[in-house]
Formats: C-alpha cells, structure tokens, sequence
C-alpha cells in the first residue's frame, strides 16, 4: 500500500507537469500530498520490519500514529465537508482521500503489530500540523500561493483563526482515536514482533480472561 500511495503521488504530479504547473512546492505544499507520502513511507519502513519480525522502533510506531491520525483529517474532510473539490482524475481521489485513509485506519486498528501509545504523547500529533499552517501562512503573505481557499487572507483573520483552531481540534480528535484504538485488545500470534512504547504510561496490548 506504501509503494502504491506514492506511485498515485507520482502519476498526479505527473499530470500536473504535463500542463506546465510542476512547481513541487505547491503541489507538496497540500496537506493532503504531504501526509499522503509521509504515510506512504511509514508504511514501507514498518513493513520491512514486519517482514523481517522484527519490532518496530518506537518513533517509528509514533510516527505512524501520527501518519494514521492525519489521514483519518484528510479522509473524513474530503468526504463529509468538501467533497468532490480538486482538479486530479476521481480515481486519483478516491485513492488519496477513501482508500488509503480507509486500509490505513483499519491496519492500525485490526493487525496486532503496534503497542498502545502513551497517552503524555498525544501532543505530538499537533506538531506537523503547526509548522504546515506556519509555513503556509508565510507563503500565502509574501508569494500569494496558499493551498486551500480558507487560508487566503483576504478572508480576514478572524475567519483564518477559526478554520486553523478546527484544524488542530480536528487533528487532536483523530489523534485521540488513534491513541485509544492502540489499546484495543487483540490476539497475536507468539511470533509476531511486539513491545511495549512506555510501559510506565501503556496499558497491556491484550488481556487473557479465564474462562468460569
């Protein structure tokens, strides 16, 4: 799914080339093509270690954790607040903003290859989003160029203020979700790399109930 979600990335950008509009700042400067390759690389570098049983470092199970939570944003704003917006092919769409969010969510909540997060590290999930608006902000004062309408400042700030606190109460409910689906109890098999992020803050991956 990794090698996939960045050759969809390619062939989009591709066609963006082909119309004279290749500038890989703006076309990377959308949230949803930087967390779509930032995803998409998580998921090559956790597969590996799947493969080779090993478990995953754990700034990598963080750094996936976040990458879920920004897809999870990315997905349910394409397709409850705004869809059907973009000029790429509806293919190209529905593989960034259904298909991928979807496997993505899934994967982290059905396969029992991640432990539970610590809760004192939620925080983090807001990182990326606050240097992606600083830096968009810049851009949109001093070249003009911002990715999504809301962000132009000619809607005045009260109104940029608003859509950017949505975006991180947006963000931080997804990071939510993704923090308390990490401790949901599943079965793995005994060969199947685990461990534990901070056994200080995490809750066990999974409990066995005696039967009465």
């Amino acid at each position: 799914m990794g090698l996939l979600g960045i050759a969809v990335l390619a062939y989009a950008y591709a066609l963006r080339i082909a119309v004279g509009d290749g500038n890989p700042f703006d076309y990377f400067g959308y949230f949803t093509n930087q967390t779509t390759l930032l995803t998409c690389l998580v998921l090559v570098v956790s597969g590996v270690f799947a493969v080779r049983q090993r478990a995953a470092p754990e700034w990598l199970t963080l750094l996936r954790g976040m990458a879920t939570a920004y897809l999870i944003v990315v997905g349910v704003v394409y397709n409850v607040l705004v869809p059907g917006t973009g000029t790429a092919p509806a293919w190209v769409s529905a593989a960034l903003h259904v298909v991928l969010p979807l496997v993505v969510a899934l994967d982290w909540i059905l396969v029992p290859d991640r432990p539970p997060l610590p809760w004192r590290r939620l925080w983090l999930v807001a990182a990326y989003p606050l240097v992606w608006v600083s830096v968009v902000l810049v851009r949109g004062a001093t070249d003009g160029w911002v990715p999504y309408g809301f962000l132009l400042p000619e809607h005045g700030p009260a109104s940029l203020t608003v859509h950017l606190i949505g975006l991180l109460c947006a963000v931080l409910a997804a990071g939510a979700l993704v923090w308390a689906a990490s401790r949901i109890p599943l079965r793995s098999s005994d060969s199947a790399p685990h461990h534990r992020i901070d056994s200080s803050d995490s809750e066990p991956a999974m409990r066995v109930i005696g039967a009465e």
